[in-house]
């Protein structure tokens, strides 16, 4: 109940439900929202990606082979990535080398071999 002049009141009634719409508004649009229509284009582009990775993965094969040489270096094949190598000599140093090749570390190496691996699309 409002002791004051009546005008008072109403401007006080006025004034509280301003400030309380001038609360709710802000925090309903600052809320994460997203468009019904920019939805609907994630959506179509998830899929229209999807699509295309599922197909080009089932496409995807990886094809290994091995080579070995005399000496301290094995060389991979063209298009292929060295991902392993073995040495002679009880020889456990090696490194690859511009990633295709075998290097082994220790000294009159008889033998040097390379895992050389890569990724095809087949079909």
């Amino acid at each position: 109940m409002c002791f004051l002049t009546r005008t008072f009141c109403n401007s006080m009634m006025k004034f509280a439900i301003f400030l309380f719409f001038a609360a709710l508004i802000p925090a309903k649009y600052a809320s994460a929202q997203t468009c019904i229509i920019e939805s609907l284009i994630n959506e179509k582009v998830q899929a229209a990606v999807d699509s295309k990775v599922s197909s080009i993965l089932t496409k995807a094969q990886l094809t290994c082979t091995s080579t070995s040489a005399p000496g301290a270096d094995a060389f991979c094949p063209s298009g292929y990535l060295a991902t392993g190598c073995a040495c002679g000599m009880a020889c456990g140093s090696w490194d690859i080398r511009a990633d295709t090749a075998c290097h082994c570390q220790c000294a009159r190496i008889d033998w040097t071999a390379a895992r050389c691996c890569k990724v095809a699309i087949v079909g």
